[in-house]
């Protein structure tokens, strides 16, 4: 924006401003501009420290004073959840609480005038509180376009069409700052929802954290938490909008279908291949071991296992209502003396002669055409874009669905110079995260924990936030996620799970690399056949393990199975 030049005028305004002023700050909203003024720094420096911006619109909200009345509460049945003006835990600020757990929310606030996007600098910022901590739950902002005729407030829900969606989104294995634009394309008129690639993820702690989106008139978007960059855009790059924003030039032919004679198989089964005379596709893949002899000293005689000596019959069994009372069993220690007890039997050992069912050999088919694909066609969606064309912000809405109460909202602004924002940031957020970090340390402390580790923790876990981020884990985010949620509140794993980390990555690495063979586990000796590890879940790679049942099924599994008694190997078979 371009800055007024400081001219007598100004001055006469500026000395007019300074008499209104007590200490801080002016806002003159109705002539759409800022006044800061700095009293103390006059009465010291004998001196006056002006900043004078221009803007398009500016909205503010501290919600220092109730929110009833100016913004308004949907109506519609989903939205259960009750909101309230409350203060920040441990401070004498306000702000709109989320005040109970799983539930849907839903409120808006209508702005006097619709802000324009399309020119100049803007910036979105808040602050958001998760004074419990954010385990399952959105707690981001919708700025709403203006809406068909007839739409009333009361009428807010999930289907009210926004220009931007922004803001911290944690469940299961979603755990990022939104950034989401609404763009009109002008050939189909359609809108259609542009995702920001690989967000930040949000901070997982209890303190006041501020979330900043700044749109720039060259494009660019820039998104910082707490005031640090965290991640750079650009609106008309595919690298950092999915979808695009300009769509392909061509598209696969919708209309275009596969010939009937297509042929895509490169290989086919030889059919002159003839199975040999000798293949003998009945033979079992392991026979006995002739050659094995049994230990010396085997014990035949003996059970592997016996009744518990020491075990006696409850003084509250009935034989008649709970049956015949055994004593459960144990391993025989006699067993465990020797190499081994009861019926012995030879191992098995691979048999030479096996070699499965025959299959004809595989030969280059002479019909293969390669993998069919659609012709590309001109793209009648495709359109020109120099600058995104943003539709206007006609109101502020927040609805989220959240397992998590205690989520507080404070100082909404919206602005069109940066240095507006930033000092905000230094005004209204900076106070109160010092406070709270300082009574964090004060906790930690308390707790045996140091300055300089808890700092070291912090860094870590920074990392493997942006670690879990990358793509090729995606299999493995949302375990991956859970267990450094868990670390984070016991900070004395921190290492054990920078290590675990660190194992998962390279196991990753090592499949991609080698196909994820797993390495043969087991032993082979002349008179021993190898014994299988049997396989469990834990074993498998997250797809294998999950297969087409969902998360809850699978810790059902997994807790049937830890409940399970652990199966006994057979002293016989060694």
């Amino acid at each position: 924006m371009a800055k007024s030049r400081i001219s007598s005028v100004l001055l006469l305004i500026a000395c007019f401003g300074f008499a209104l002023c007590l200490s801080e700050t002016v806002r003159f909203t109705s002539t759409s501009c800022f006044f800061v003024l700095s009293a103390r720094s006059v009465l010291k420096r004998f001196d006056c420290l002006i900043w004078f911006c221009f803007f398009d619109q500016l909205f503010y909200e501290s919600f220092d004073e109730s929110f009833d009345g100016r913004w308004i509460v949907s109506d519609k049945s989903d939205y259960s959840g009750v909101w309230k003006h409350a203060k920040s835990e441990g401070h004498e600020d306000y702000g709109l609480l989320v005040s109970e757990k799983a539930r849907k929310y839903a409120i808006v606030k209508d702005l006097d005038k619709p802000i324009t996007l399309k020119d100049g600098t803007i910036v979105l910022q808040y602050e958001v509180r998760l004074q419990n901590g954010l385990e399952c739950g959105g707690a981001y902002i919708k700025y709403l376009r203006p809406q068909e005729a007839g739409w009333t407030t009361k009428e807010f829900d999930n289907e009210s069409p926004y220009s931007i969606m922004f803001g911290p989104d944690k469940c299961g294995s979603t755990n990022k700052v939104h950034f989401i634009l609404k763009h009109k394309n002008p050939k189909t008129g359609e809108y259609v929802e542009h995702h920001l690639k690989y967000p930040p993820s949000v901070p997982y702690d209890k303190l006041s954290h501020v979330y900043t989106a700044i749109i720039k008139p060259d494009n660019e978007l820039r998104i910082l938490i707490d005031g640090e960059e965290k991640k750079k855009a650009n609106f008309l790059s595919a690298d950092d909008f999915e979808p695009a924003l300009i769509p392909s030039k061509m598209i696969p032919d919708p209309d275009d279908k596969k010939p009937e004679d297509w042929d895509e198989r490169a290989k086919i089964p030889d059919a002159d291949a003839v199975k040999p005379d000798d293949w003998d596709e009945d033979a079992p893949m392991e026979i006995e071991d002739e050659e094995a002899v049994k230990p010396e000293g085997w014990l035949d005689d003996e059970p592997e296992e016996i009744d518990d000596p020491e075990a006696t019959k409850p003084e509250d069994w009935d034989d008649e209502e709970d049956g015949e009372w055994e004593a459960p069993k144990i391993d025989n220690p006699k067993c465990e003396a020797g190499p081994g007890c009861g019926e012995w039997k030879r191992p098995t050992k691979r048999n030479p002669a096996y070699k499965g069912k025959w299959h004809a050999p595989m030969i280059d088919n002479p019909n293969y055409k390669g993998i069919w694909k659609p012709q590309e066609i001109p793209n009648p969606a495709y359109f020109e874009l120099e600058k995104p064309d943003f539709e206007p912000i006609a109101a502020l809405g927040i609805e989220i669905w959240t397992m998590q109460d205690g989520i507080l909202f404070d100082n909404i602004l919206i602005a069109d110079e940066e240095k507006v924002a930033e000092s905000y940031r230094e005004k209204t957020w900076k106070p109160k995260f010092d406070v709270e970090k300082e009574k964090q340390k004060e906790e930690d402390a308390a707790a045996g924990v140091s300055e300089g580790l808890s700092g070291f923790h912090k860094k870590v876990f920074d990392v493997l936030y942006k670690v879990v981020d990358i793509p090729f884990l995606d299999a493995y985010k949302i375990k991956i996620i859970d267990v450094i949620e868990k670390a984070e509140k016991q900070p004395n794993l921190t290492i054990g799970v920078l290590v675990s980390i660190v194992v998962v990555f390279v196991t990753v690495i090592f499949r991609i690399l080698f196909g994820g063979k797993k390495p043969v586990v087991g032993f082979t000796s002349p008179n021993v056949a190898p014994v299988p590890k049997p396989e469990t879940k834990k074993d498998l790679a997250p797809a294998e393990a999950e297969g087409s049942s969902g998360g809850e099924k699978e810790e059902e599994k997994e807790k049937e199975d830890a409940a399970a008694p652990r199966p006994r190997r057979s002293r016989r078979e060694t």
